[in-house]
């Protein structure tokens, strides 16, 4: 078996194991009327409802296996209410549960009313209610509704885009999505300021920052005002707003978001239930097993996709002269600035391509693999793809030019006809990307 073969083996198995139900059936259980969600425990006699609010990729997978340990708790009487934003339905039809098909990555009619319901069924919470968020990877354009409410959808989705392709780390494009909203910064959690809440998260952004998540629409929000000005001002050419975004960000009366000391969440909590630390554990696991040594780094989190490329491989020779095999992970994103113009691909298979290309110009063996762990590459088909020392050449025998594909953004068909493109379709989860880069002697 190639490299390249056991590196997709790699990831796949990984993404298998990355099991929601599981990690749900673990942290969140009934003894009696009480529901223990991990260290924190809940006397459902206090409560006389129960709203879920489950938004993000992982949206259905999460309320699936939230509602068998959360039914023994309930109480006679007691009800359950339910709001799903999503990209795939839940397993079971509940006249509970009312489910938006989510949009993502841009924002459409849809993620503005499934905002109108969330915040609408959070303004009916009160201090005898129980509030269950489900946060995942996603969230931020599966429901949204500008503060400023002469904001259309259009230009909403133009404000997503300008982010997007704008290569800035997801901490600053999050915080100026939860400046710009209703919905984000901890305002979910002031829509239903009254009642008990608890935020269970599916984390794809590092530990210490669990806010990101979704623009922590039930989390408090450390990101300031100052920053958002300061973070346009800095960035003005690559976000390209349109004079109207300017105008709303800059505007001395816009308030702030929701901080810790704000009374939502005096009875408030919140934990993380599967995270990239999940992903890189169990794919070095499975590493481990095929006789690799396993070293995680992810220092290049958020860097340039050629920085991090230079950086990841530089590592790789590092540790192939101390170990014959060796297996490097790095979980985290890499940041792309896209052109007005470009081809089909994702941040992980233009990471992928440069990799190619640096290996081949280097004259290295060595397999790097990269990959969403939500099934998802920007644009195109594929979860990510993979490379080794011969992609370069087999790519130049197919008529392809691996510089115009980075240079136009365009590496998926490049990818696709070497049959290195790793299509696994939407997994339902999303705890970040996954790079594996391989050196055996």
């Amino acid at each position: 078996m190639s490299l390249r073969e056991t590196a997709k083996g790699i990831f796949v198995d990984t993404l298998h194991h990355l099991r929601i139900e599981e990690r749900m059936r673990t942290r969140v259980r009934s003894q009696g009327g009480t529901l223990r969600i991990g260290e924190l425990t809940y006397d459902m006699q206090d409560f006389r409802r129960v709203v879920v609010i489950s938004i993000g990729k992982a949206a259905a997978p999460m309320w699936d296996a939230l509602q068998p340990a959360l039914e023994p708790a309930l109480k006679l009487g007691q009800r359950i209410e339910a709001i799903v934003v999503g990209t795939t339905t839940p397993k079971e039809k509940d006249h509970r549960v009312h489910f938006f098909s989510g949009s993502h990555p841009l924002p459409n009619q849809t993620s503005f009313d499934a905002a109108e319901a969330v915040l609408k069924l959070l303004g009916s919470c009160d201090d005898r209610c129980l509030v269950l968020f489900l946060i995942s990877g996603g969230a931020s354009a599966m429901i949204e509704k500008p503060l400023d409410g002469s904001v259309t959808v259009e230009e909403t989705a133009q404000f997503y885009r300008s982010l997007v392709h704008s290569g800035l780390p997801i901490t600053q494009m999050n915080a100026l999505r939860k400046h710009f909203s209703q919905v984000k910064g901890g305002r979910l959690a002031v829509a239903a300021e009254k009642g008990t809440k608890c935020t269970l998260l599916i984390s794809d952004v590092p530990e210490s920052v669990l806010h990101v998540v979704g623009s922590g629409p039930s989390l408090p929000d450390p990101s300031t005002l100052e920053e958002c000005r300061g973070i346009i001002d800095a960035n003005l050419d690559a976000l390209n707003f349109p004079g109207k975004i300017l105008a709303f960000f800059r505007d001395p009366a816009l308030e702030e978001t929701a901080k810790a000391d704000h009374p939502a969440f005096g009875k408030a909590s919140w934990l993380s239930l599967l995270s990239s630390d999940d992903l890189c554990r169990i794919a070095g696991e499975n590493a481990a097993r095929l006789g690799f040594h396993v070293v995680v780094d992810n220092r290049c989190d958020d860097w340039d996709y050629r920085e991090a490329a230079v950086y990841l491989l530089d590592r790789l020779q590092e540790l192939h002269q101390l170990y014959p095999k060796v297996c490097l992970h790095s979980a985290g994103e890499v940041s792309v600035r896209l052109p007005s113009a470009y081809g089909v691909g994702g941040r992980n298979q233009q990471f992928v391509l440069e990799c190619s290309r640096l290996i081949d110009k280097r004259n290295l063996k060595a397999t790097v693999l990269s990959g969403g762990s939500d099934g998802v590459d920007g644009n195109s088909p594929a979860a990510g793809a993979v490379c080794d020392e011969t992609t370069v050449a087999r790519a130049t025998s197919e008529g392809f030019d691996i510089i115009a594909g980075l240079e136009q953004f365009d590496s998926f068909p490049i990818f696709r006809a070497l049959d290195d493109a790793i299509i696994t379709g939407p997994t339902g989860n999303n705890v970040r990307d996954l790079r594996i880069l391989l050196s055996s002697a």
